[in-house]
């Protein structure tokens, strides 16, 4: 696990160090640059597979003429490397030297090949291209862009890196703030693939990648999420399900560092510490964090698991407090915004985990594949209620309801809930994830900013998905959605960053490619049956896991920002909404953002999204664009 960097076009040793050392704590066990005419790759290295000095990166193949920086693991990197004994002279045995000898064999053929989670950047030098690729889900990050400053010798300059915060060491990188990412931010509480909150800088989409000479991009994907049925029996699926679990998590255990399990306690992370620790000599280290506050505390559950499954668990209760002194260094995690709270206890979850070892396992992908979260439960409600006569008395009567700053609570599932229901049903769910609406939008925007985005689409991207899914079934279409927006835009970033920051890899056996159109392929009765999400994983660990913990309602990782928000964060937010800061900028109205304000210092409204995702960009901006 590592952080790469680098240009094609105009750059040198010096830039490109400077690059390389914005990404330290992705990698801090080694640094390697390869520089040459107008080709830079920079690594940053956390050593996890052959720690020795030959698993150093960028990586050559034995001619020199094909380089390789690459952040990831490749799980199925030994059954590939017996296919080229014989035809290459291995020195090391590390992934990274199996994908450039592969590349040799296949050309771009090769991703296709790799079951992991990677992002890669290849040069070949004899064709003189430059090749960006991306793993299936987008686990692990690379953003790219191509420089307008000027043209030289070299063409335009393309620069690519792990996170946004390399580019700002590359001379002809100018900050532009992207006014539509900004909506989309606003609405989605992050910035949707493949925009990102700079102009003119993309995210890579994932099971893509890219091609570059110096003139011309191409851009190709090798893999995307499908549903192919499979036609087996609920106990023949259970059964299958067991080993494919089984398979994805052994393949992950794979290590030469010490490693671990993120265990909070839900039905997802409880699996995979169960198939670990199954396959696992020793008793696997299990880490979970708890909080004071009893609402948003369920150490209790990851404590019984660690005790029904004999691991070596770790465990540290935290309060309030200890969340507020990280909260003002979000920014520092996070060059591109993300409205995730629970970016914080994931932030200190990783370091604490970190003290013993250096990879951790999680459960990321098991609700999206299950149709786990409370939103697909509120769908087959929406469907009923699409039909109910009395909807304007049921919306005066849940705006009637008192305001609570509990966690999730039931005014705000209620409201929020009927907000959905003023857009086309495909854009729902984001609706319900989601912060700003399009009318609170528009009394947020200042009249030059709303005039700016005049013709701007918010939900383009879930169009733009819809169409290249095809798929017809609207449960499909739903779970495509949550992959390719939610879970890689805000789950699998949020973990990234938090981990990587404490230079900690973390790996997703639910993302296993096998596993997910494998999961994909099964009826929805089998995992979502009437009022019970995630139905066929729950039948086959019920008889591996304690009950209660099976059949528990999904909490998530929480802290209570609505509260915060009225006392320990208002002086910070009142700092960062005030009327100097906000008219100074001239994007945001500050009358409408003191009426969220005010409305929820009296509890009149429970704003906890709307303040939070204005807060978190007041901190980004300050720390990344001012």
């Amino acid at each position: 696990m590592c952080g790469i960097t680098g240009y094609f076009g105009q750059g040198n040793q010096g830039i490109l160090g400077s690059m390389t050392d914005a990404l330290y704590h992705r990698g801090p066990d080694d640094k390697g640059f390869y520089c040459e005419r107008n080709i830079g790759l920079g690594h940053r290295r956390l050593s996890i597979i052959d720690l020795s000095a030959v698993g150093r990166q960028p990586m050559a193949n034995e001619t020199g003429d094909i380089w390789l920086a690459f952040n990831g693991e490749i799980y199925n990197y030994q059954d590939l490397r017996k296919q080229l004994k014989g035809q290459h002279n291995l020195k090391s045995q590390t992934d990274t030297e199996v994908i450039i000898h592969l590349y040799e064999e296949l050309g771009e053929n090769v991703f296709s090949q790799l079951s992991g989670m990677f992002a890669i950047a290849l040069y070949d030098k004899q064709k003189n291209k430059l090749i960006l690729a991306r793993d299936r889900f987008g686990k692990k990050p690379l953003y790219w862009a191509r420089l307008a400053a000027r043209q030289g010798r070299f063409g335009q300059t393309l620069i690519f890196a792990s996170e946004l915060k390399s580019f700002f060491r590359h001379p002809d990188f100018k900050k532009e703030l992207n006014l539509e990412a900004l909506d989309k931010y606003l609405t989605y509480e992050y910035v949707p693939t493949p925009h990102s909150i700079f102009k003119g800088v993309y995210k890579l989409e994932p099971g893509t990648y890219l091609v570059y000479d110096g003139h011309n991009i191409i851009k190709q994907r090798f893999w995307d999420i499908s549903f192919q049925p499979n036609n087996l029996s609920f106990d023949q699926a259970k059964l299958e399900l067991d080993k494919r679990l089984d398979q994805a998590t052994c393949s992950r255990l794979m290590s030469d560092v010490p490693l671990g399990i993120f265990l909070s306690g839900g039905i997802d992370s409880s699996t995979i510490a169960y198939y670990a620790q199954k396959n696992s000599q020793t008793k696997i280290k299990t880490f979970s964090i708890g909080f004071k506050e009893a609402s948003f505390d369920e150490s209790n559950y990851a404590r019984q698991v660690a005790q029904h499954l004999g691991t070596e668990h770790h465990e540290q209760i935290l309060s309030a407090d200890d969340l507020l002194k990280f909260l003002p260094k979000v920014a520092d995690l996070l060059d591109e915004p993300l409205a995730d709270a629970s970016i914080i206890p994931t932030y200190l979850l990783s370091k604490f985990t970190r003290e013993k070892v250096t990879v951790a396992l999680g459960g990321d992908g098991g609700d999206e594949l299950f149709c786990g979260y409370d939103t697909f439960l509120a769908e087959r409600l929406g469907a009923w209620y699409e039909y109910w006569p009395f909807k304007t008395m049921v919306a005066k009567l849940a705006e009637a309801l008192p305001t609570s700053f509990n966690n999730i609570s039931f005014d705000f599932k209620i409201k929020k809930f009927l907000s959905g229901f003023d857009y086309s049903k495909k854009y729902r769910h984001q609706v319900w994830l989601g912060s700003f609406a399009d009318k609170q939008k528009q009394k947020l925007f200042s009249p030059d900013i709303k005039q700016s985005l005049s013709s701007a689409n918010t939900f383009s991207d879930i169009d733009n998905y819809l169409s290249q899914l095809g798929d017809k079934n609207y449960y499909n279409q739903l779970i495509y959605l949550y992959l390719k927006t939610y879970l890689m835009d805000d789950i699998l970033v949020k973990v990234d960053r938090a981990s990587m920051f404490n230079s900690l890899e973390v790996r997703a056996p639910f993302l296993d490619w096998p596993l997910v159109d494998f999961i994909n392929g099964l009826p929805l009765d089998y995992k979502f049956r009437g009022r019970q999400s995630k139905y066929i994983l729950k039948k086959l660990m019920e008889d591996k896991l304690p009950k209660e913990v099976v059949y528990r309602p999904k909490k998530g990782f929480g802290i209570p920002i609505a509260e915060w928000l009225t006392k320990q964060v208002r002086p910070l937010m009142l700092e960062l909404l005030s009327r100097e800061r906000i008219e100074k900028d001239n994007l945001f109205d500050y009358s409408y953002i003191k009426s969220l304000i005010d409305d929820h210092l009296s509890q009149k409204k429970d704003n906890r999204k709307l303040l939070w995702t204005l807060v978190v960009f007041q901190l980004w901006q300050d720390k990344w664009l001012k």
